[in-house]
């Protein structure tokens, strides 16, 4: 009787590889060997479903089988023996290995963790490997500390942003990861931070930056002004005849770390007026102001 390798595996000729796959996962963790001990039925059906799969899960191939230029041992037709013989790989505990497919895959932390030599698959504790995800975080919650939530394999998680956080600073999250096999420990999860930009803060260290624009007016008399900090917003005093670029502290208003805590520094912008003042030119026409230069 003429074997068919669509049988074979149960799927339809008009089955995508995706399900061609799925249906080989299947039916490999049900008769593979290693989970069906001295079950010779198993065993060799085990072999069957596997050449199947060897062609029918490869496209070049399936397409020759489908145009019965290979026939179901994979031999071409008319020609004999020969062709691609030789096609499957053996393992340790018998039976074969349809294009290198990694059983690790379907079985996991059930059954193995990892090829060992001699008798099939070694049965030793293995580590999940560490899985990778860019978190993008807005300025203020890395400036003050923040709690995000993510989804990794599934499942949803909370990521914990320490204040001080730096943009490509990697957070390790233990255990987080794949799943160990054979009871080895799960991998973790590395959280890669990309800081945002503030449309005016900027980060020096632990200290916070910002340019505060100021009129003429101000910056002659002094004023009292409202300036935003990471934690709100304080009033500030601007001392009479402040120039441009001149720095205001405000003392603890950064970023507060185990290692200490950051200042807000002011960096004072004169903003002339935008719309023509003629009694402010004839005032600065008749000031005896003279401005020191150093070069």
């Amino acid at each position: 009787m003429v074997k068919n390798l669509y049988d074979i595996l149960g799927v339809s000729k008009s089955a995508s590889q995706t399900e061609i796959k799925s249906q080989y996962r299947k039916l490999a963790r049900k008769y593979h060997p290693d989970l069906n001990k001295d079950n010779k039925e198993a065993a060799e059906k085990f072999k069957e479903i596997s050449a199947a799969y060897d062609i029918l899960g490869d496209k070049d191939k399936k397409q020759k089988y489908d145009n019965n230029e290979i026939d179901a041992d994979g031999k071409p037709t008319g020609f004999g023996a020969g062709g691609f013989g030789g096609q499957y790989q053996s393992y340790g505990g018998g039976g074969f290995n349809p294009q290198g497919f990694d059983f690790s895959s379907i079985f996991g932390e059930d059954v193995f963790g990892g090829f060992g030599g001699g008798n099939g698959y070694a049965r030793r504790a293995q580590k999940g490997q560490d899985v990778s995800y860019q978190l993008d975080v807005d300025f203020l919650d890395v400036a003050v500390g923040a709690e995000k939530s993510i989804v990794l394999n599934g499942k949803q998680i909370n990521v914990k942003i320490p204040a001080g956080t730096s943009s490509g600073q990697v957070l390790r999250l233990k255990g987080q990861g794949g799943k160990g096999y054979n009871n080895g420990a799960n991998g973790d999860a590395l959280i890669s931070i990309n800081v945002k930009s503030h449309p005016y803060f900027r980060r020096e260290g632990i200290n916070i930056l910002i340019d505060l624009p100021i009129s003429m007016k101000e910056a002659v008399l002094g004023a009292k002004v409202v300036v935003p900090t990471i934690n709100g917003k304080v009033n500030v005093s601007i001392p009479a005849y402040s120039s441009s670029g001149e720095k205001l502290r405000l003392k603890g208003k950064g970023i507060k770390t185990k290692s200490g805590v950051g200042d807000e520094i002011i960096n004072l912008v004169i903003m002339a007026p935008k719309n023509k003042d003629k009694e402010l030119e004839a005032v600065l026409e008749k000031s005896n102001e003279n401005i020191l230069r150093t070069y």
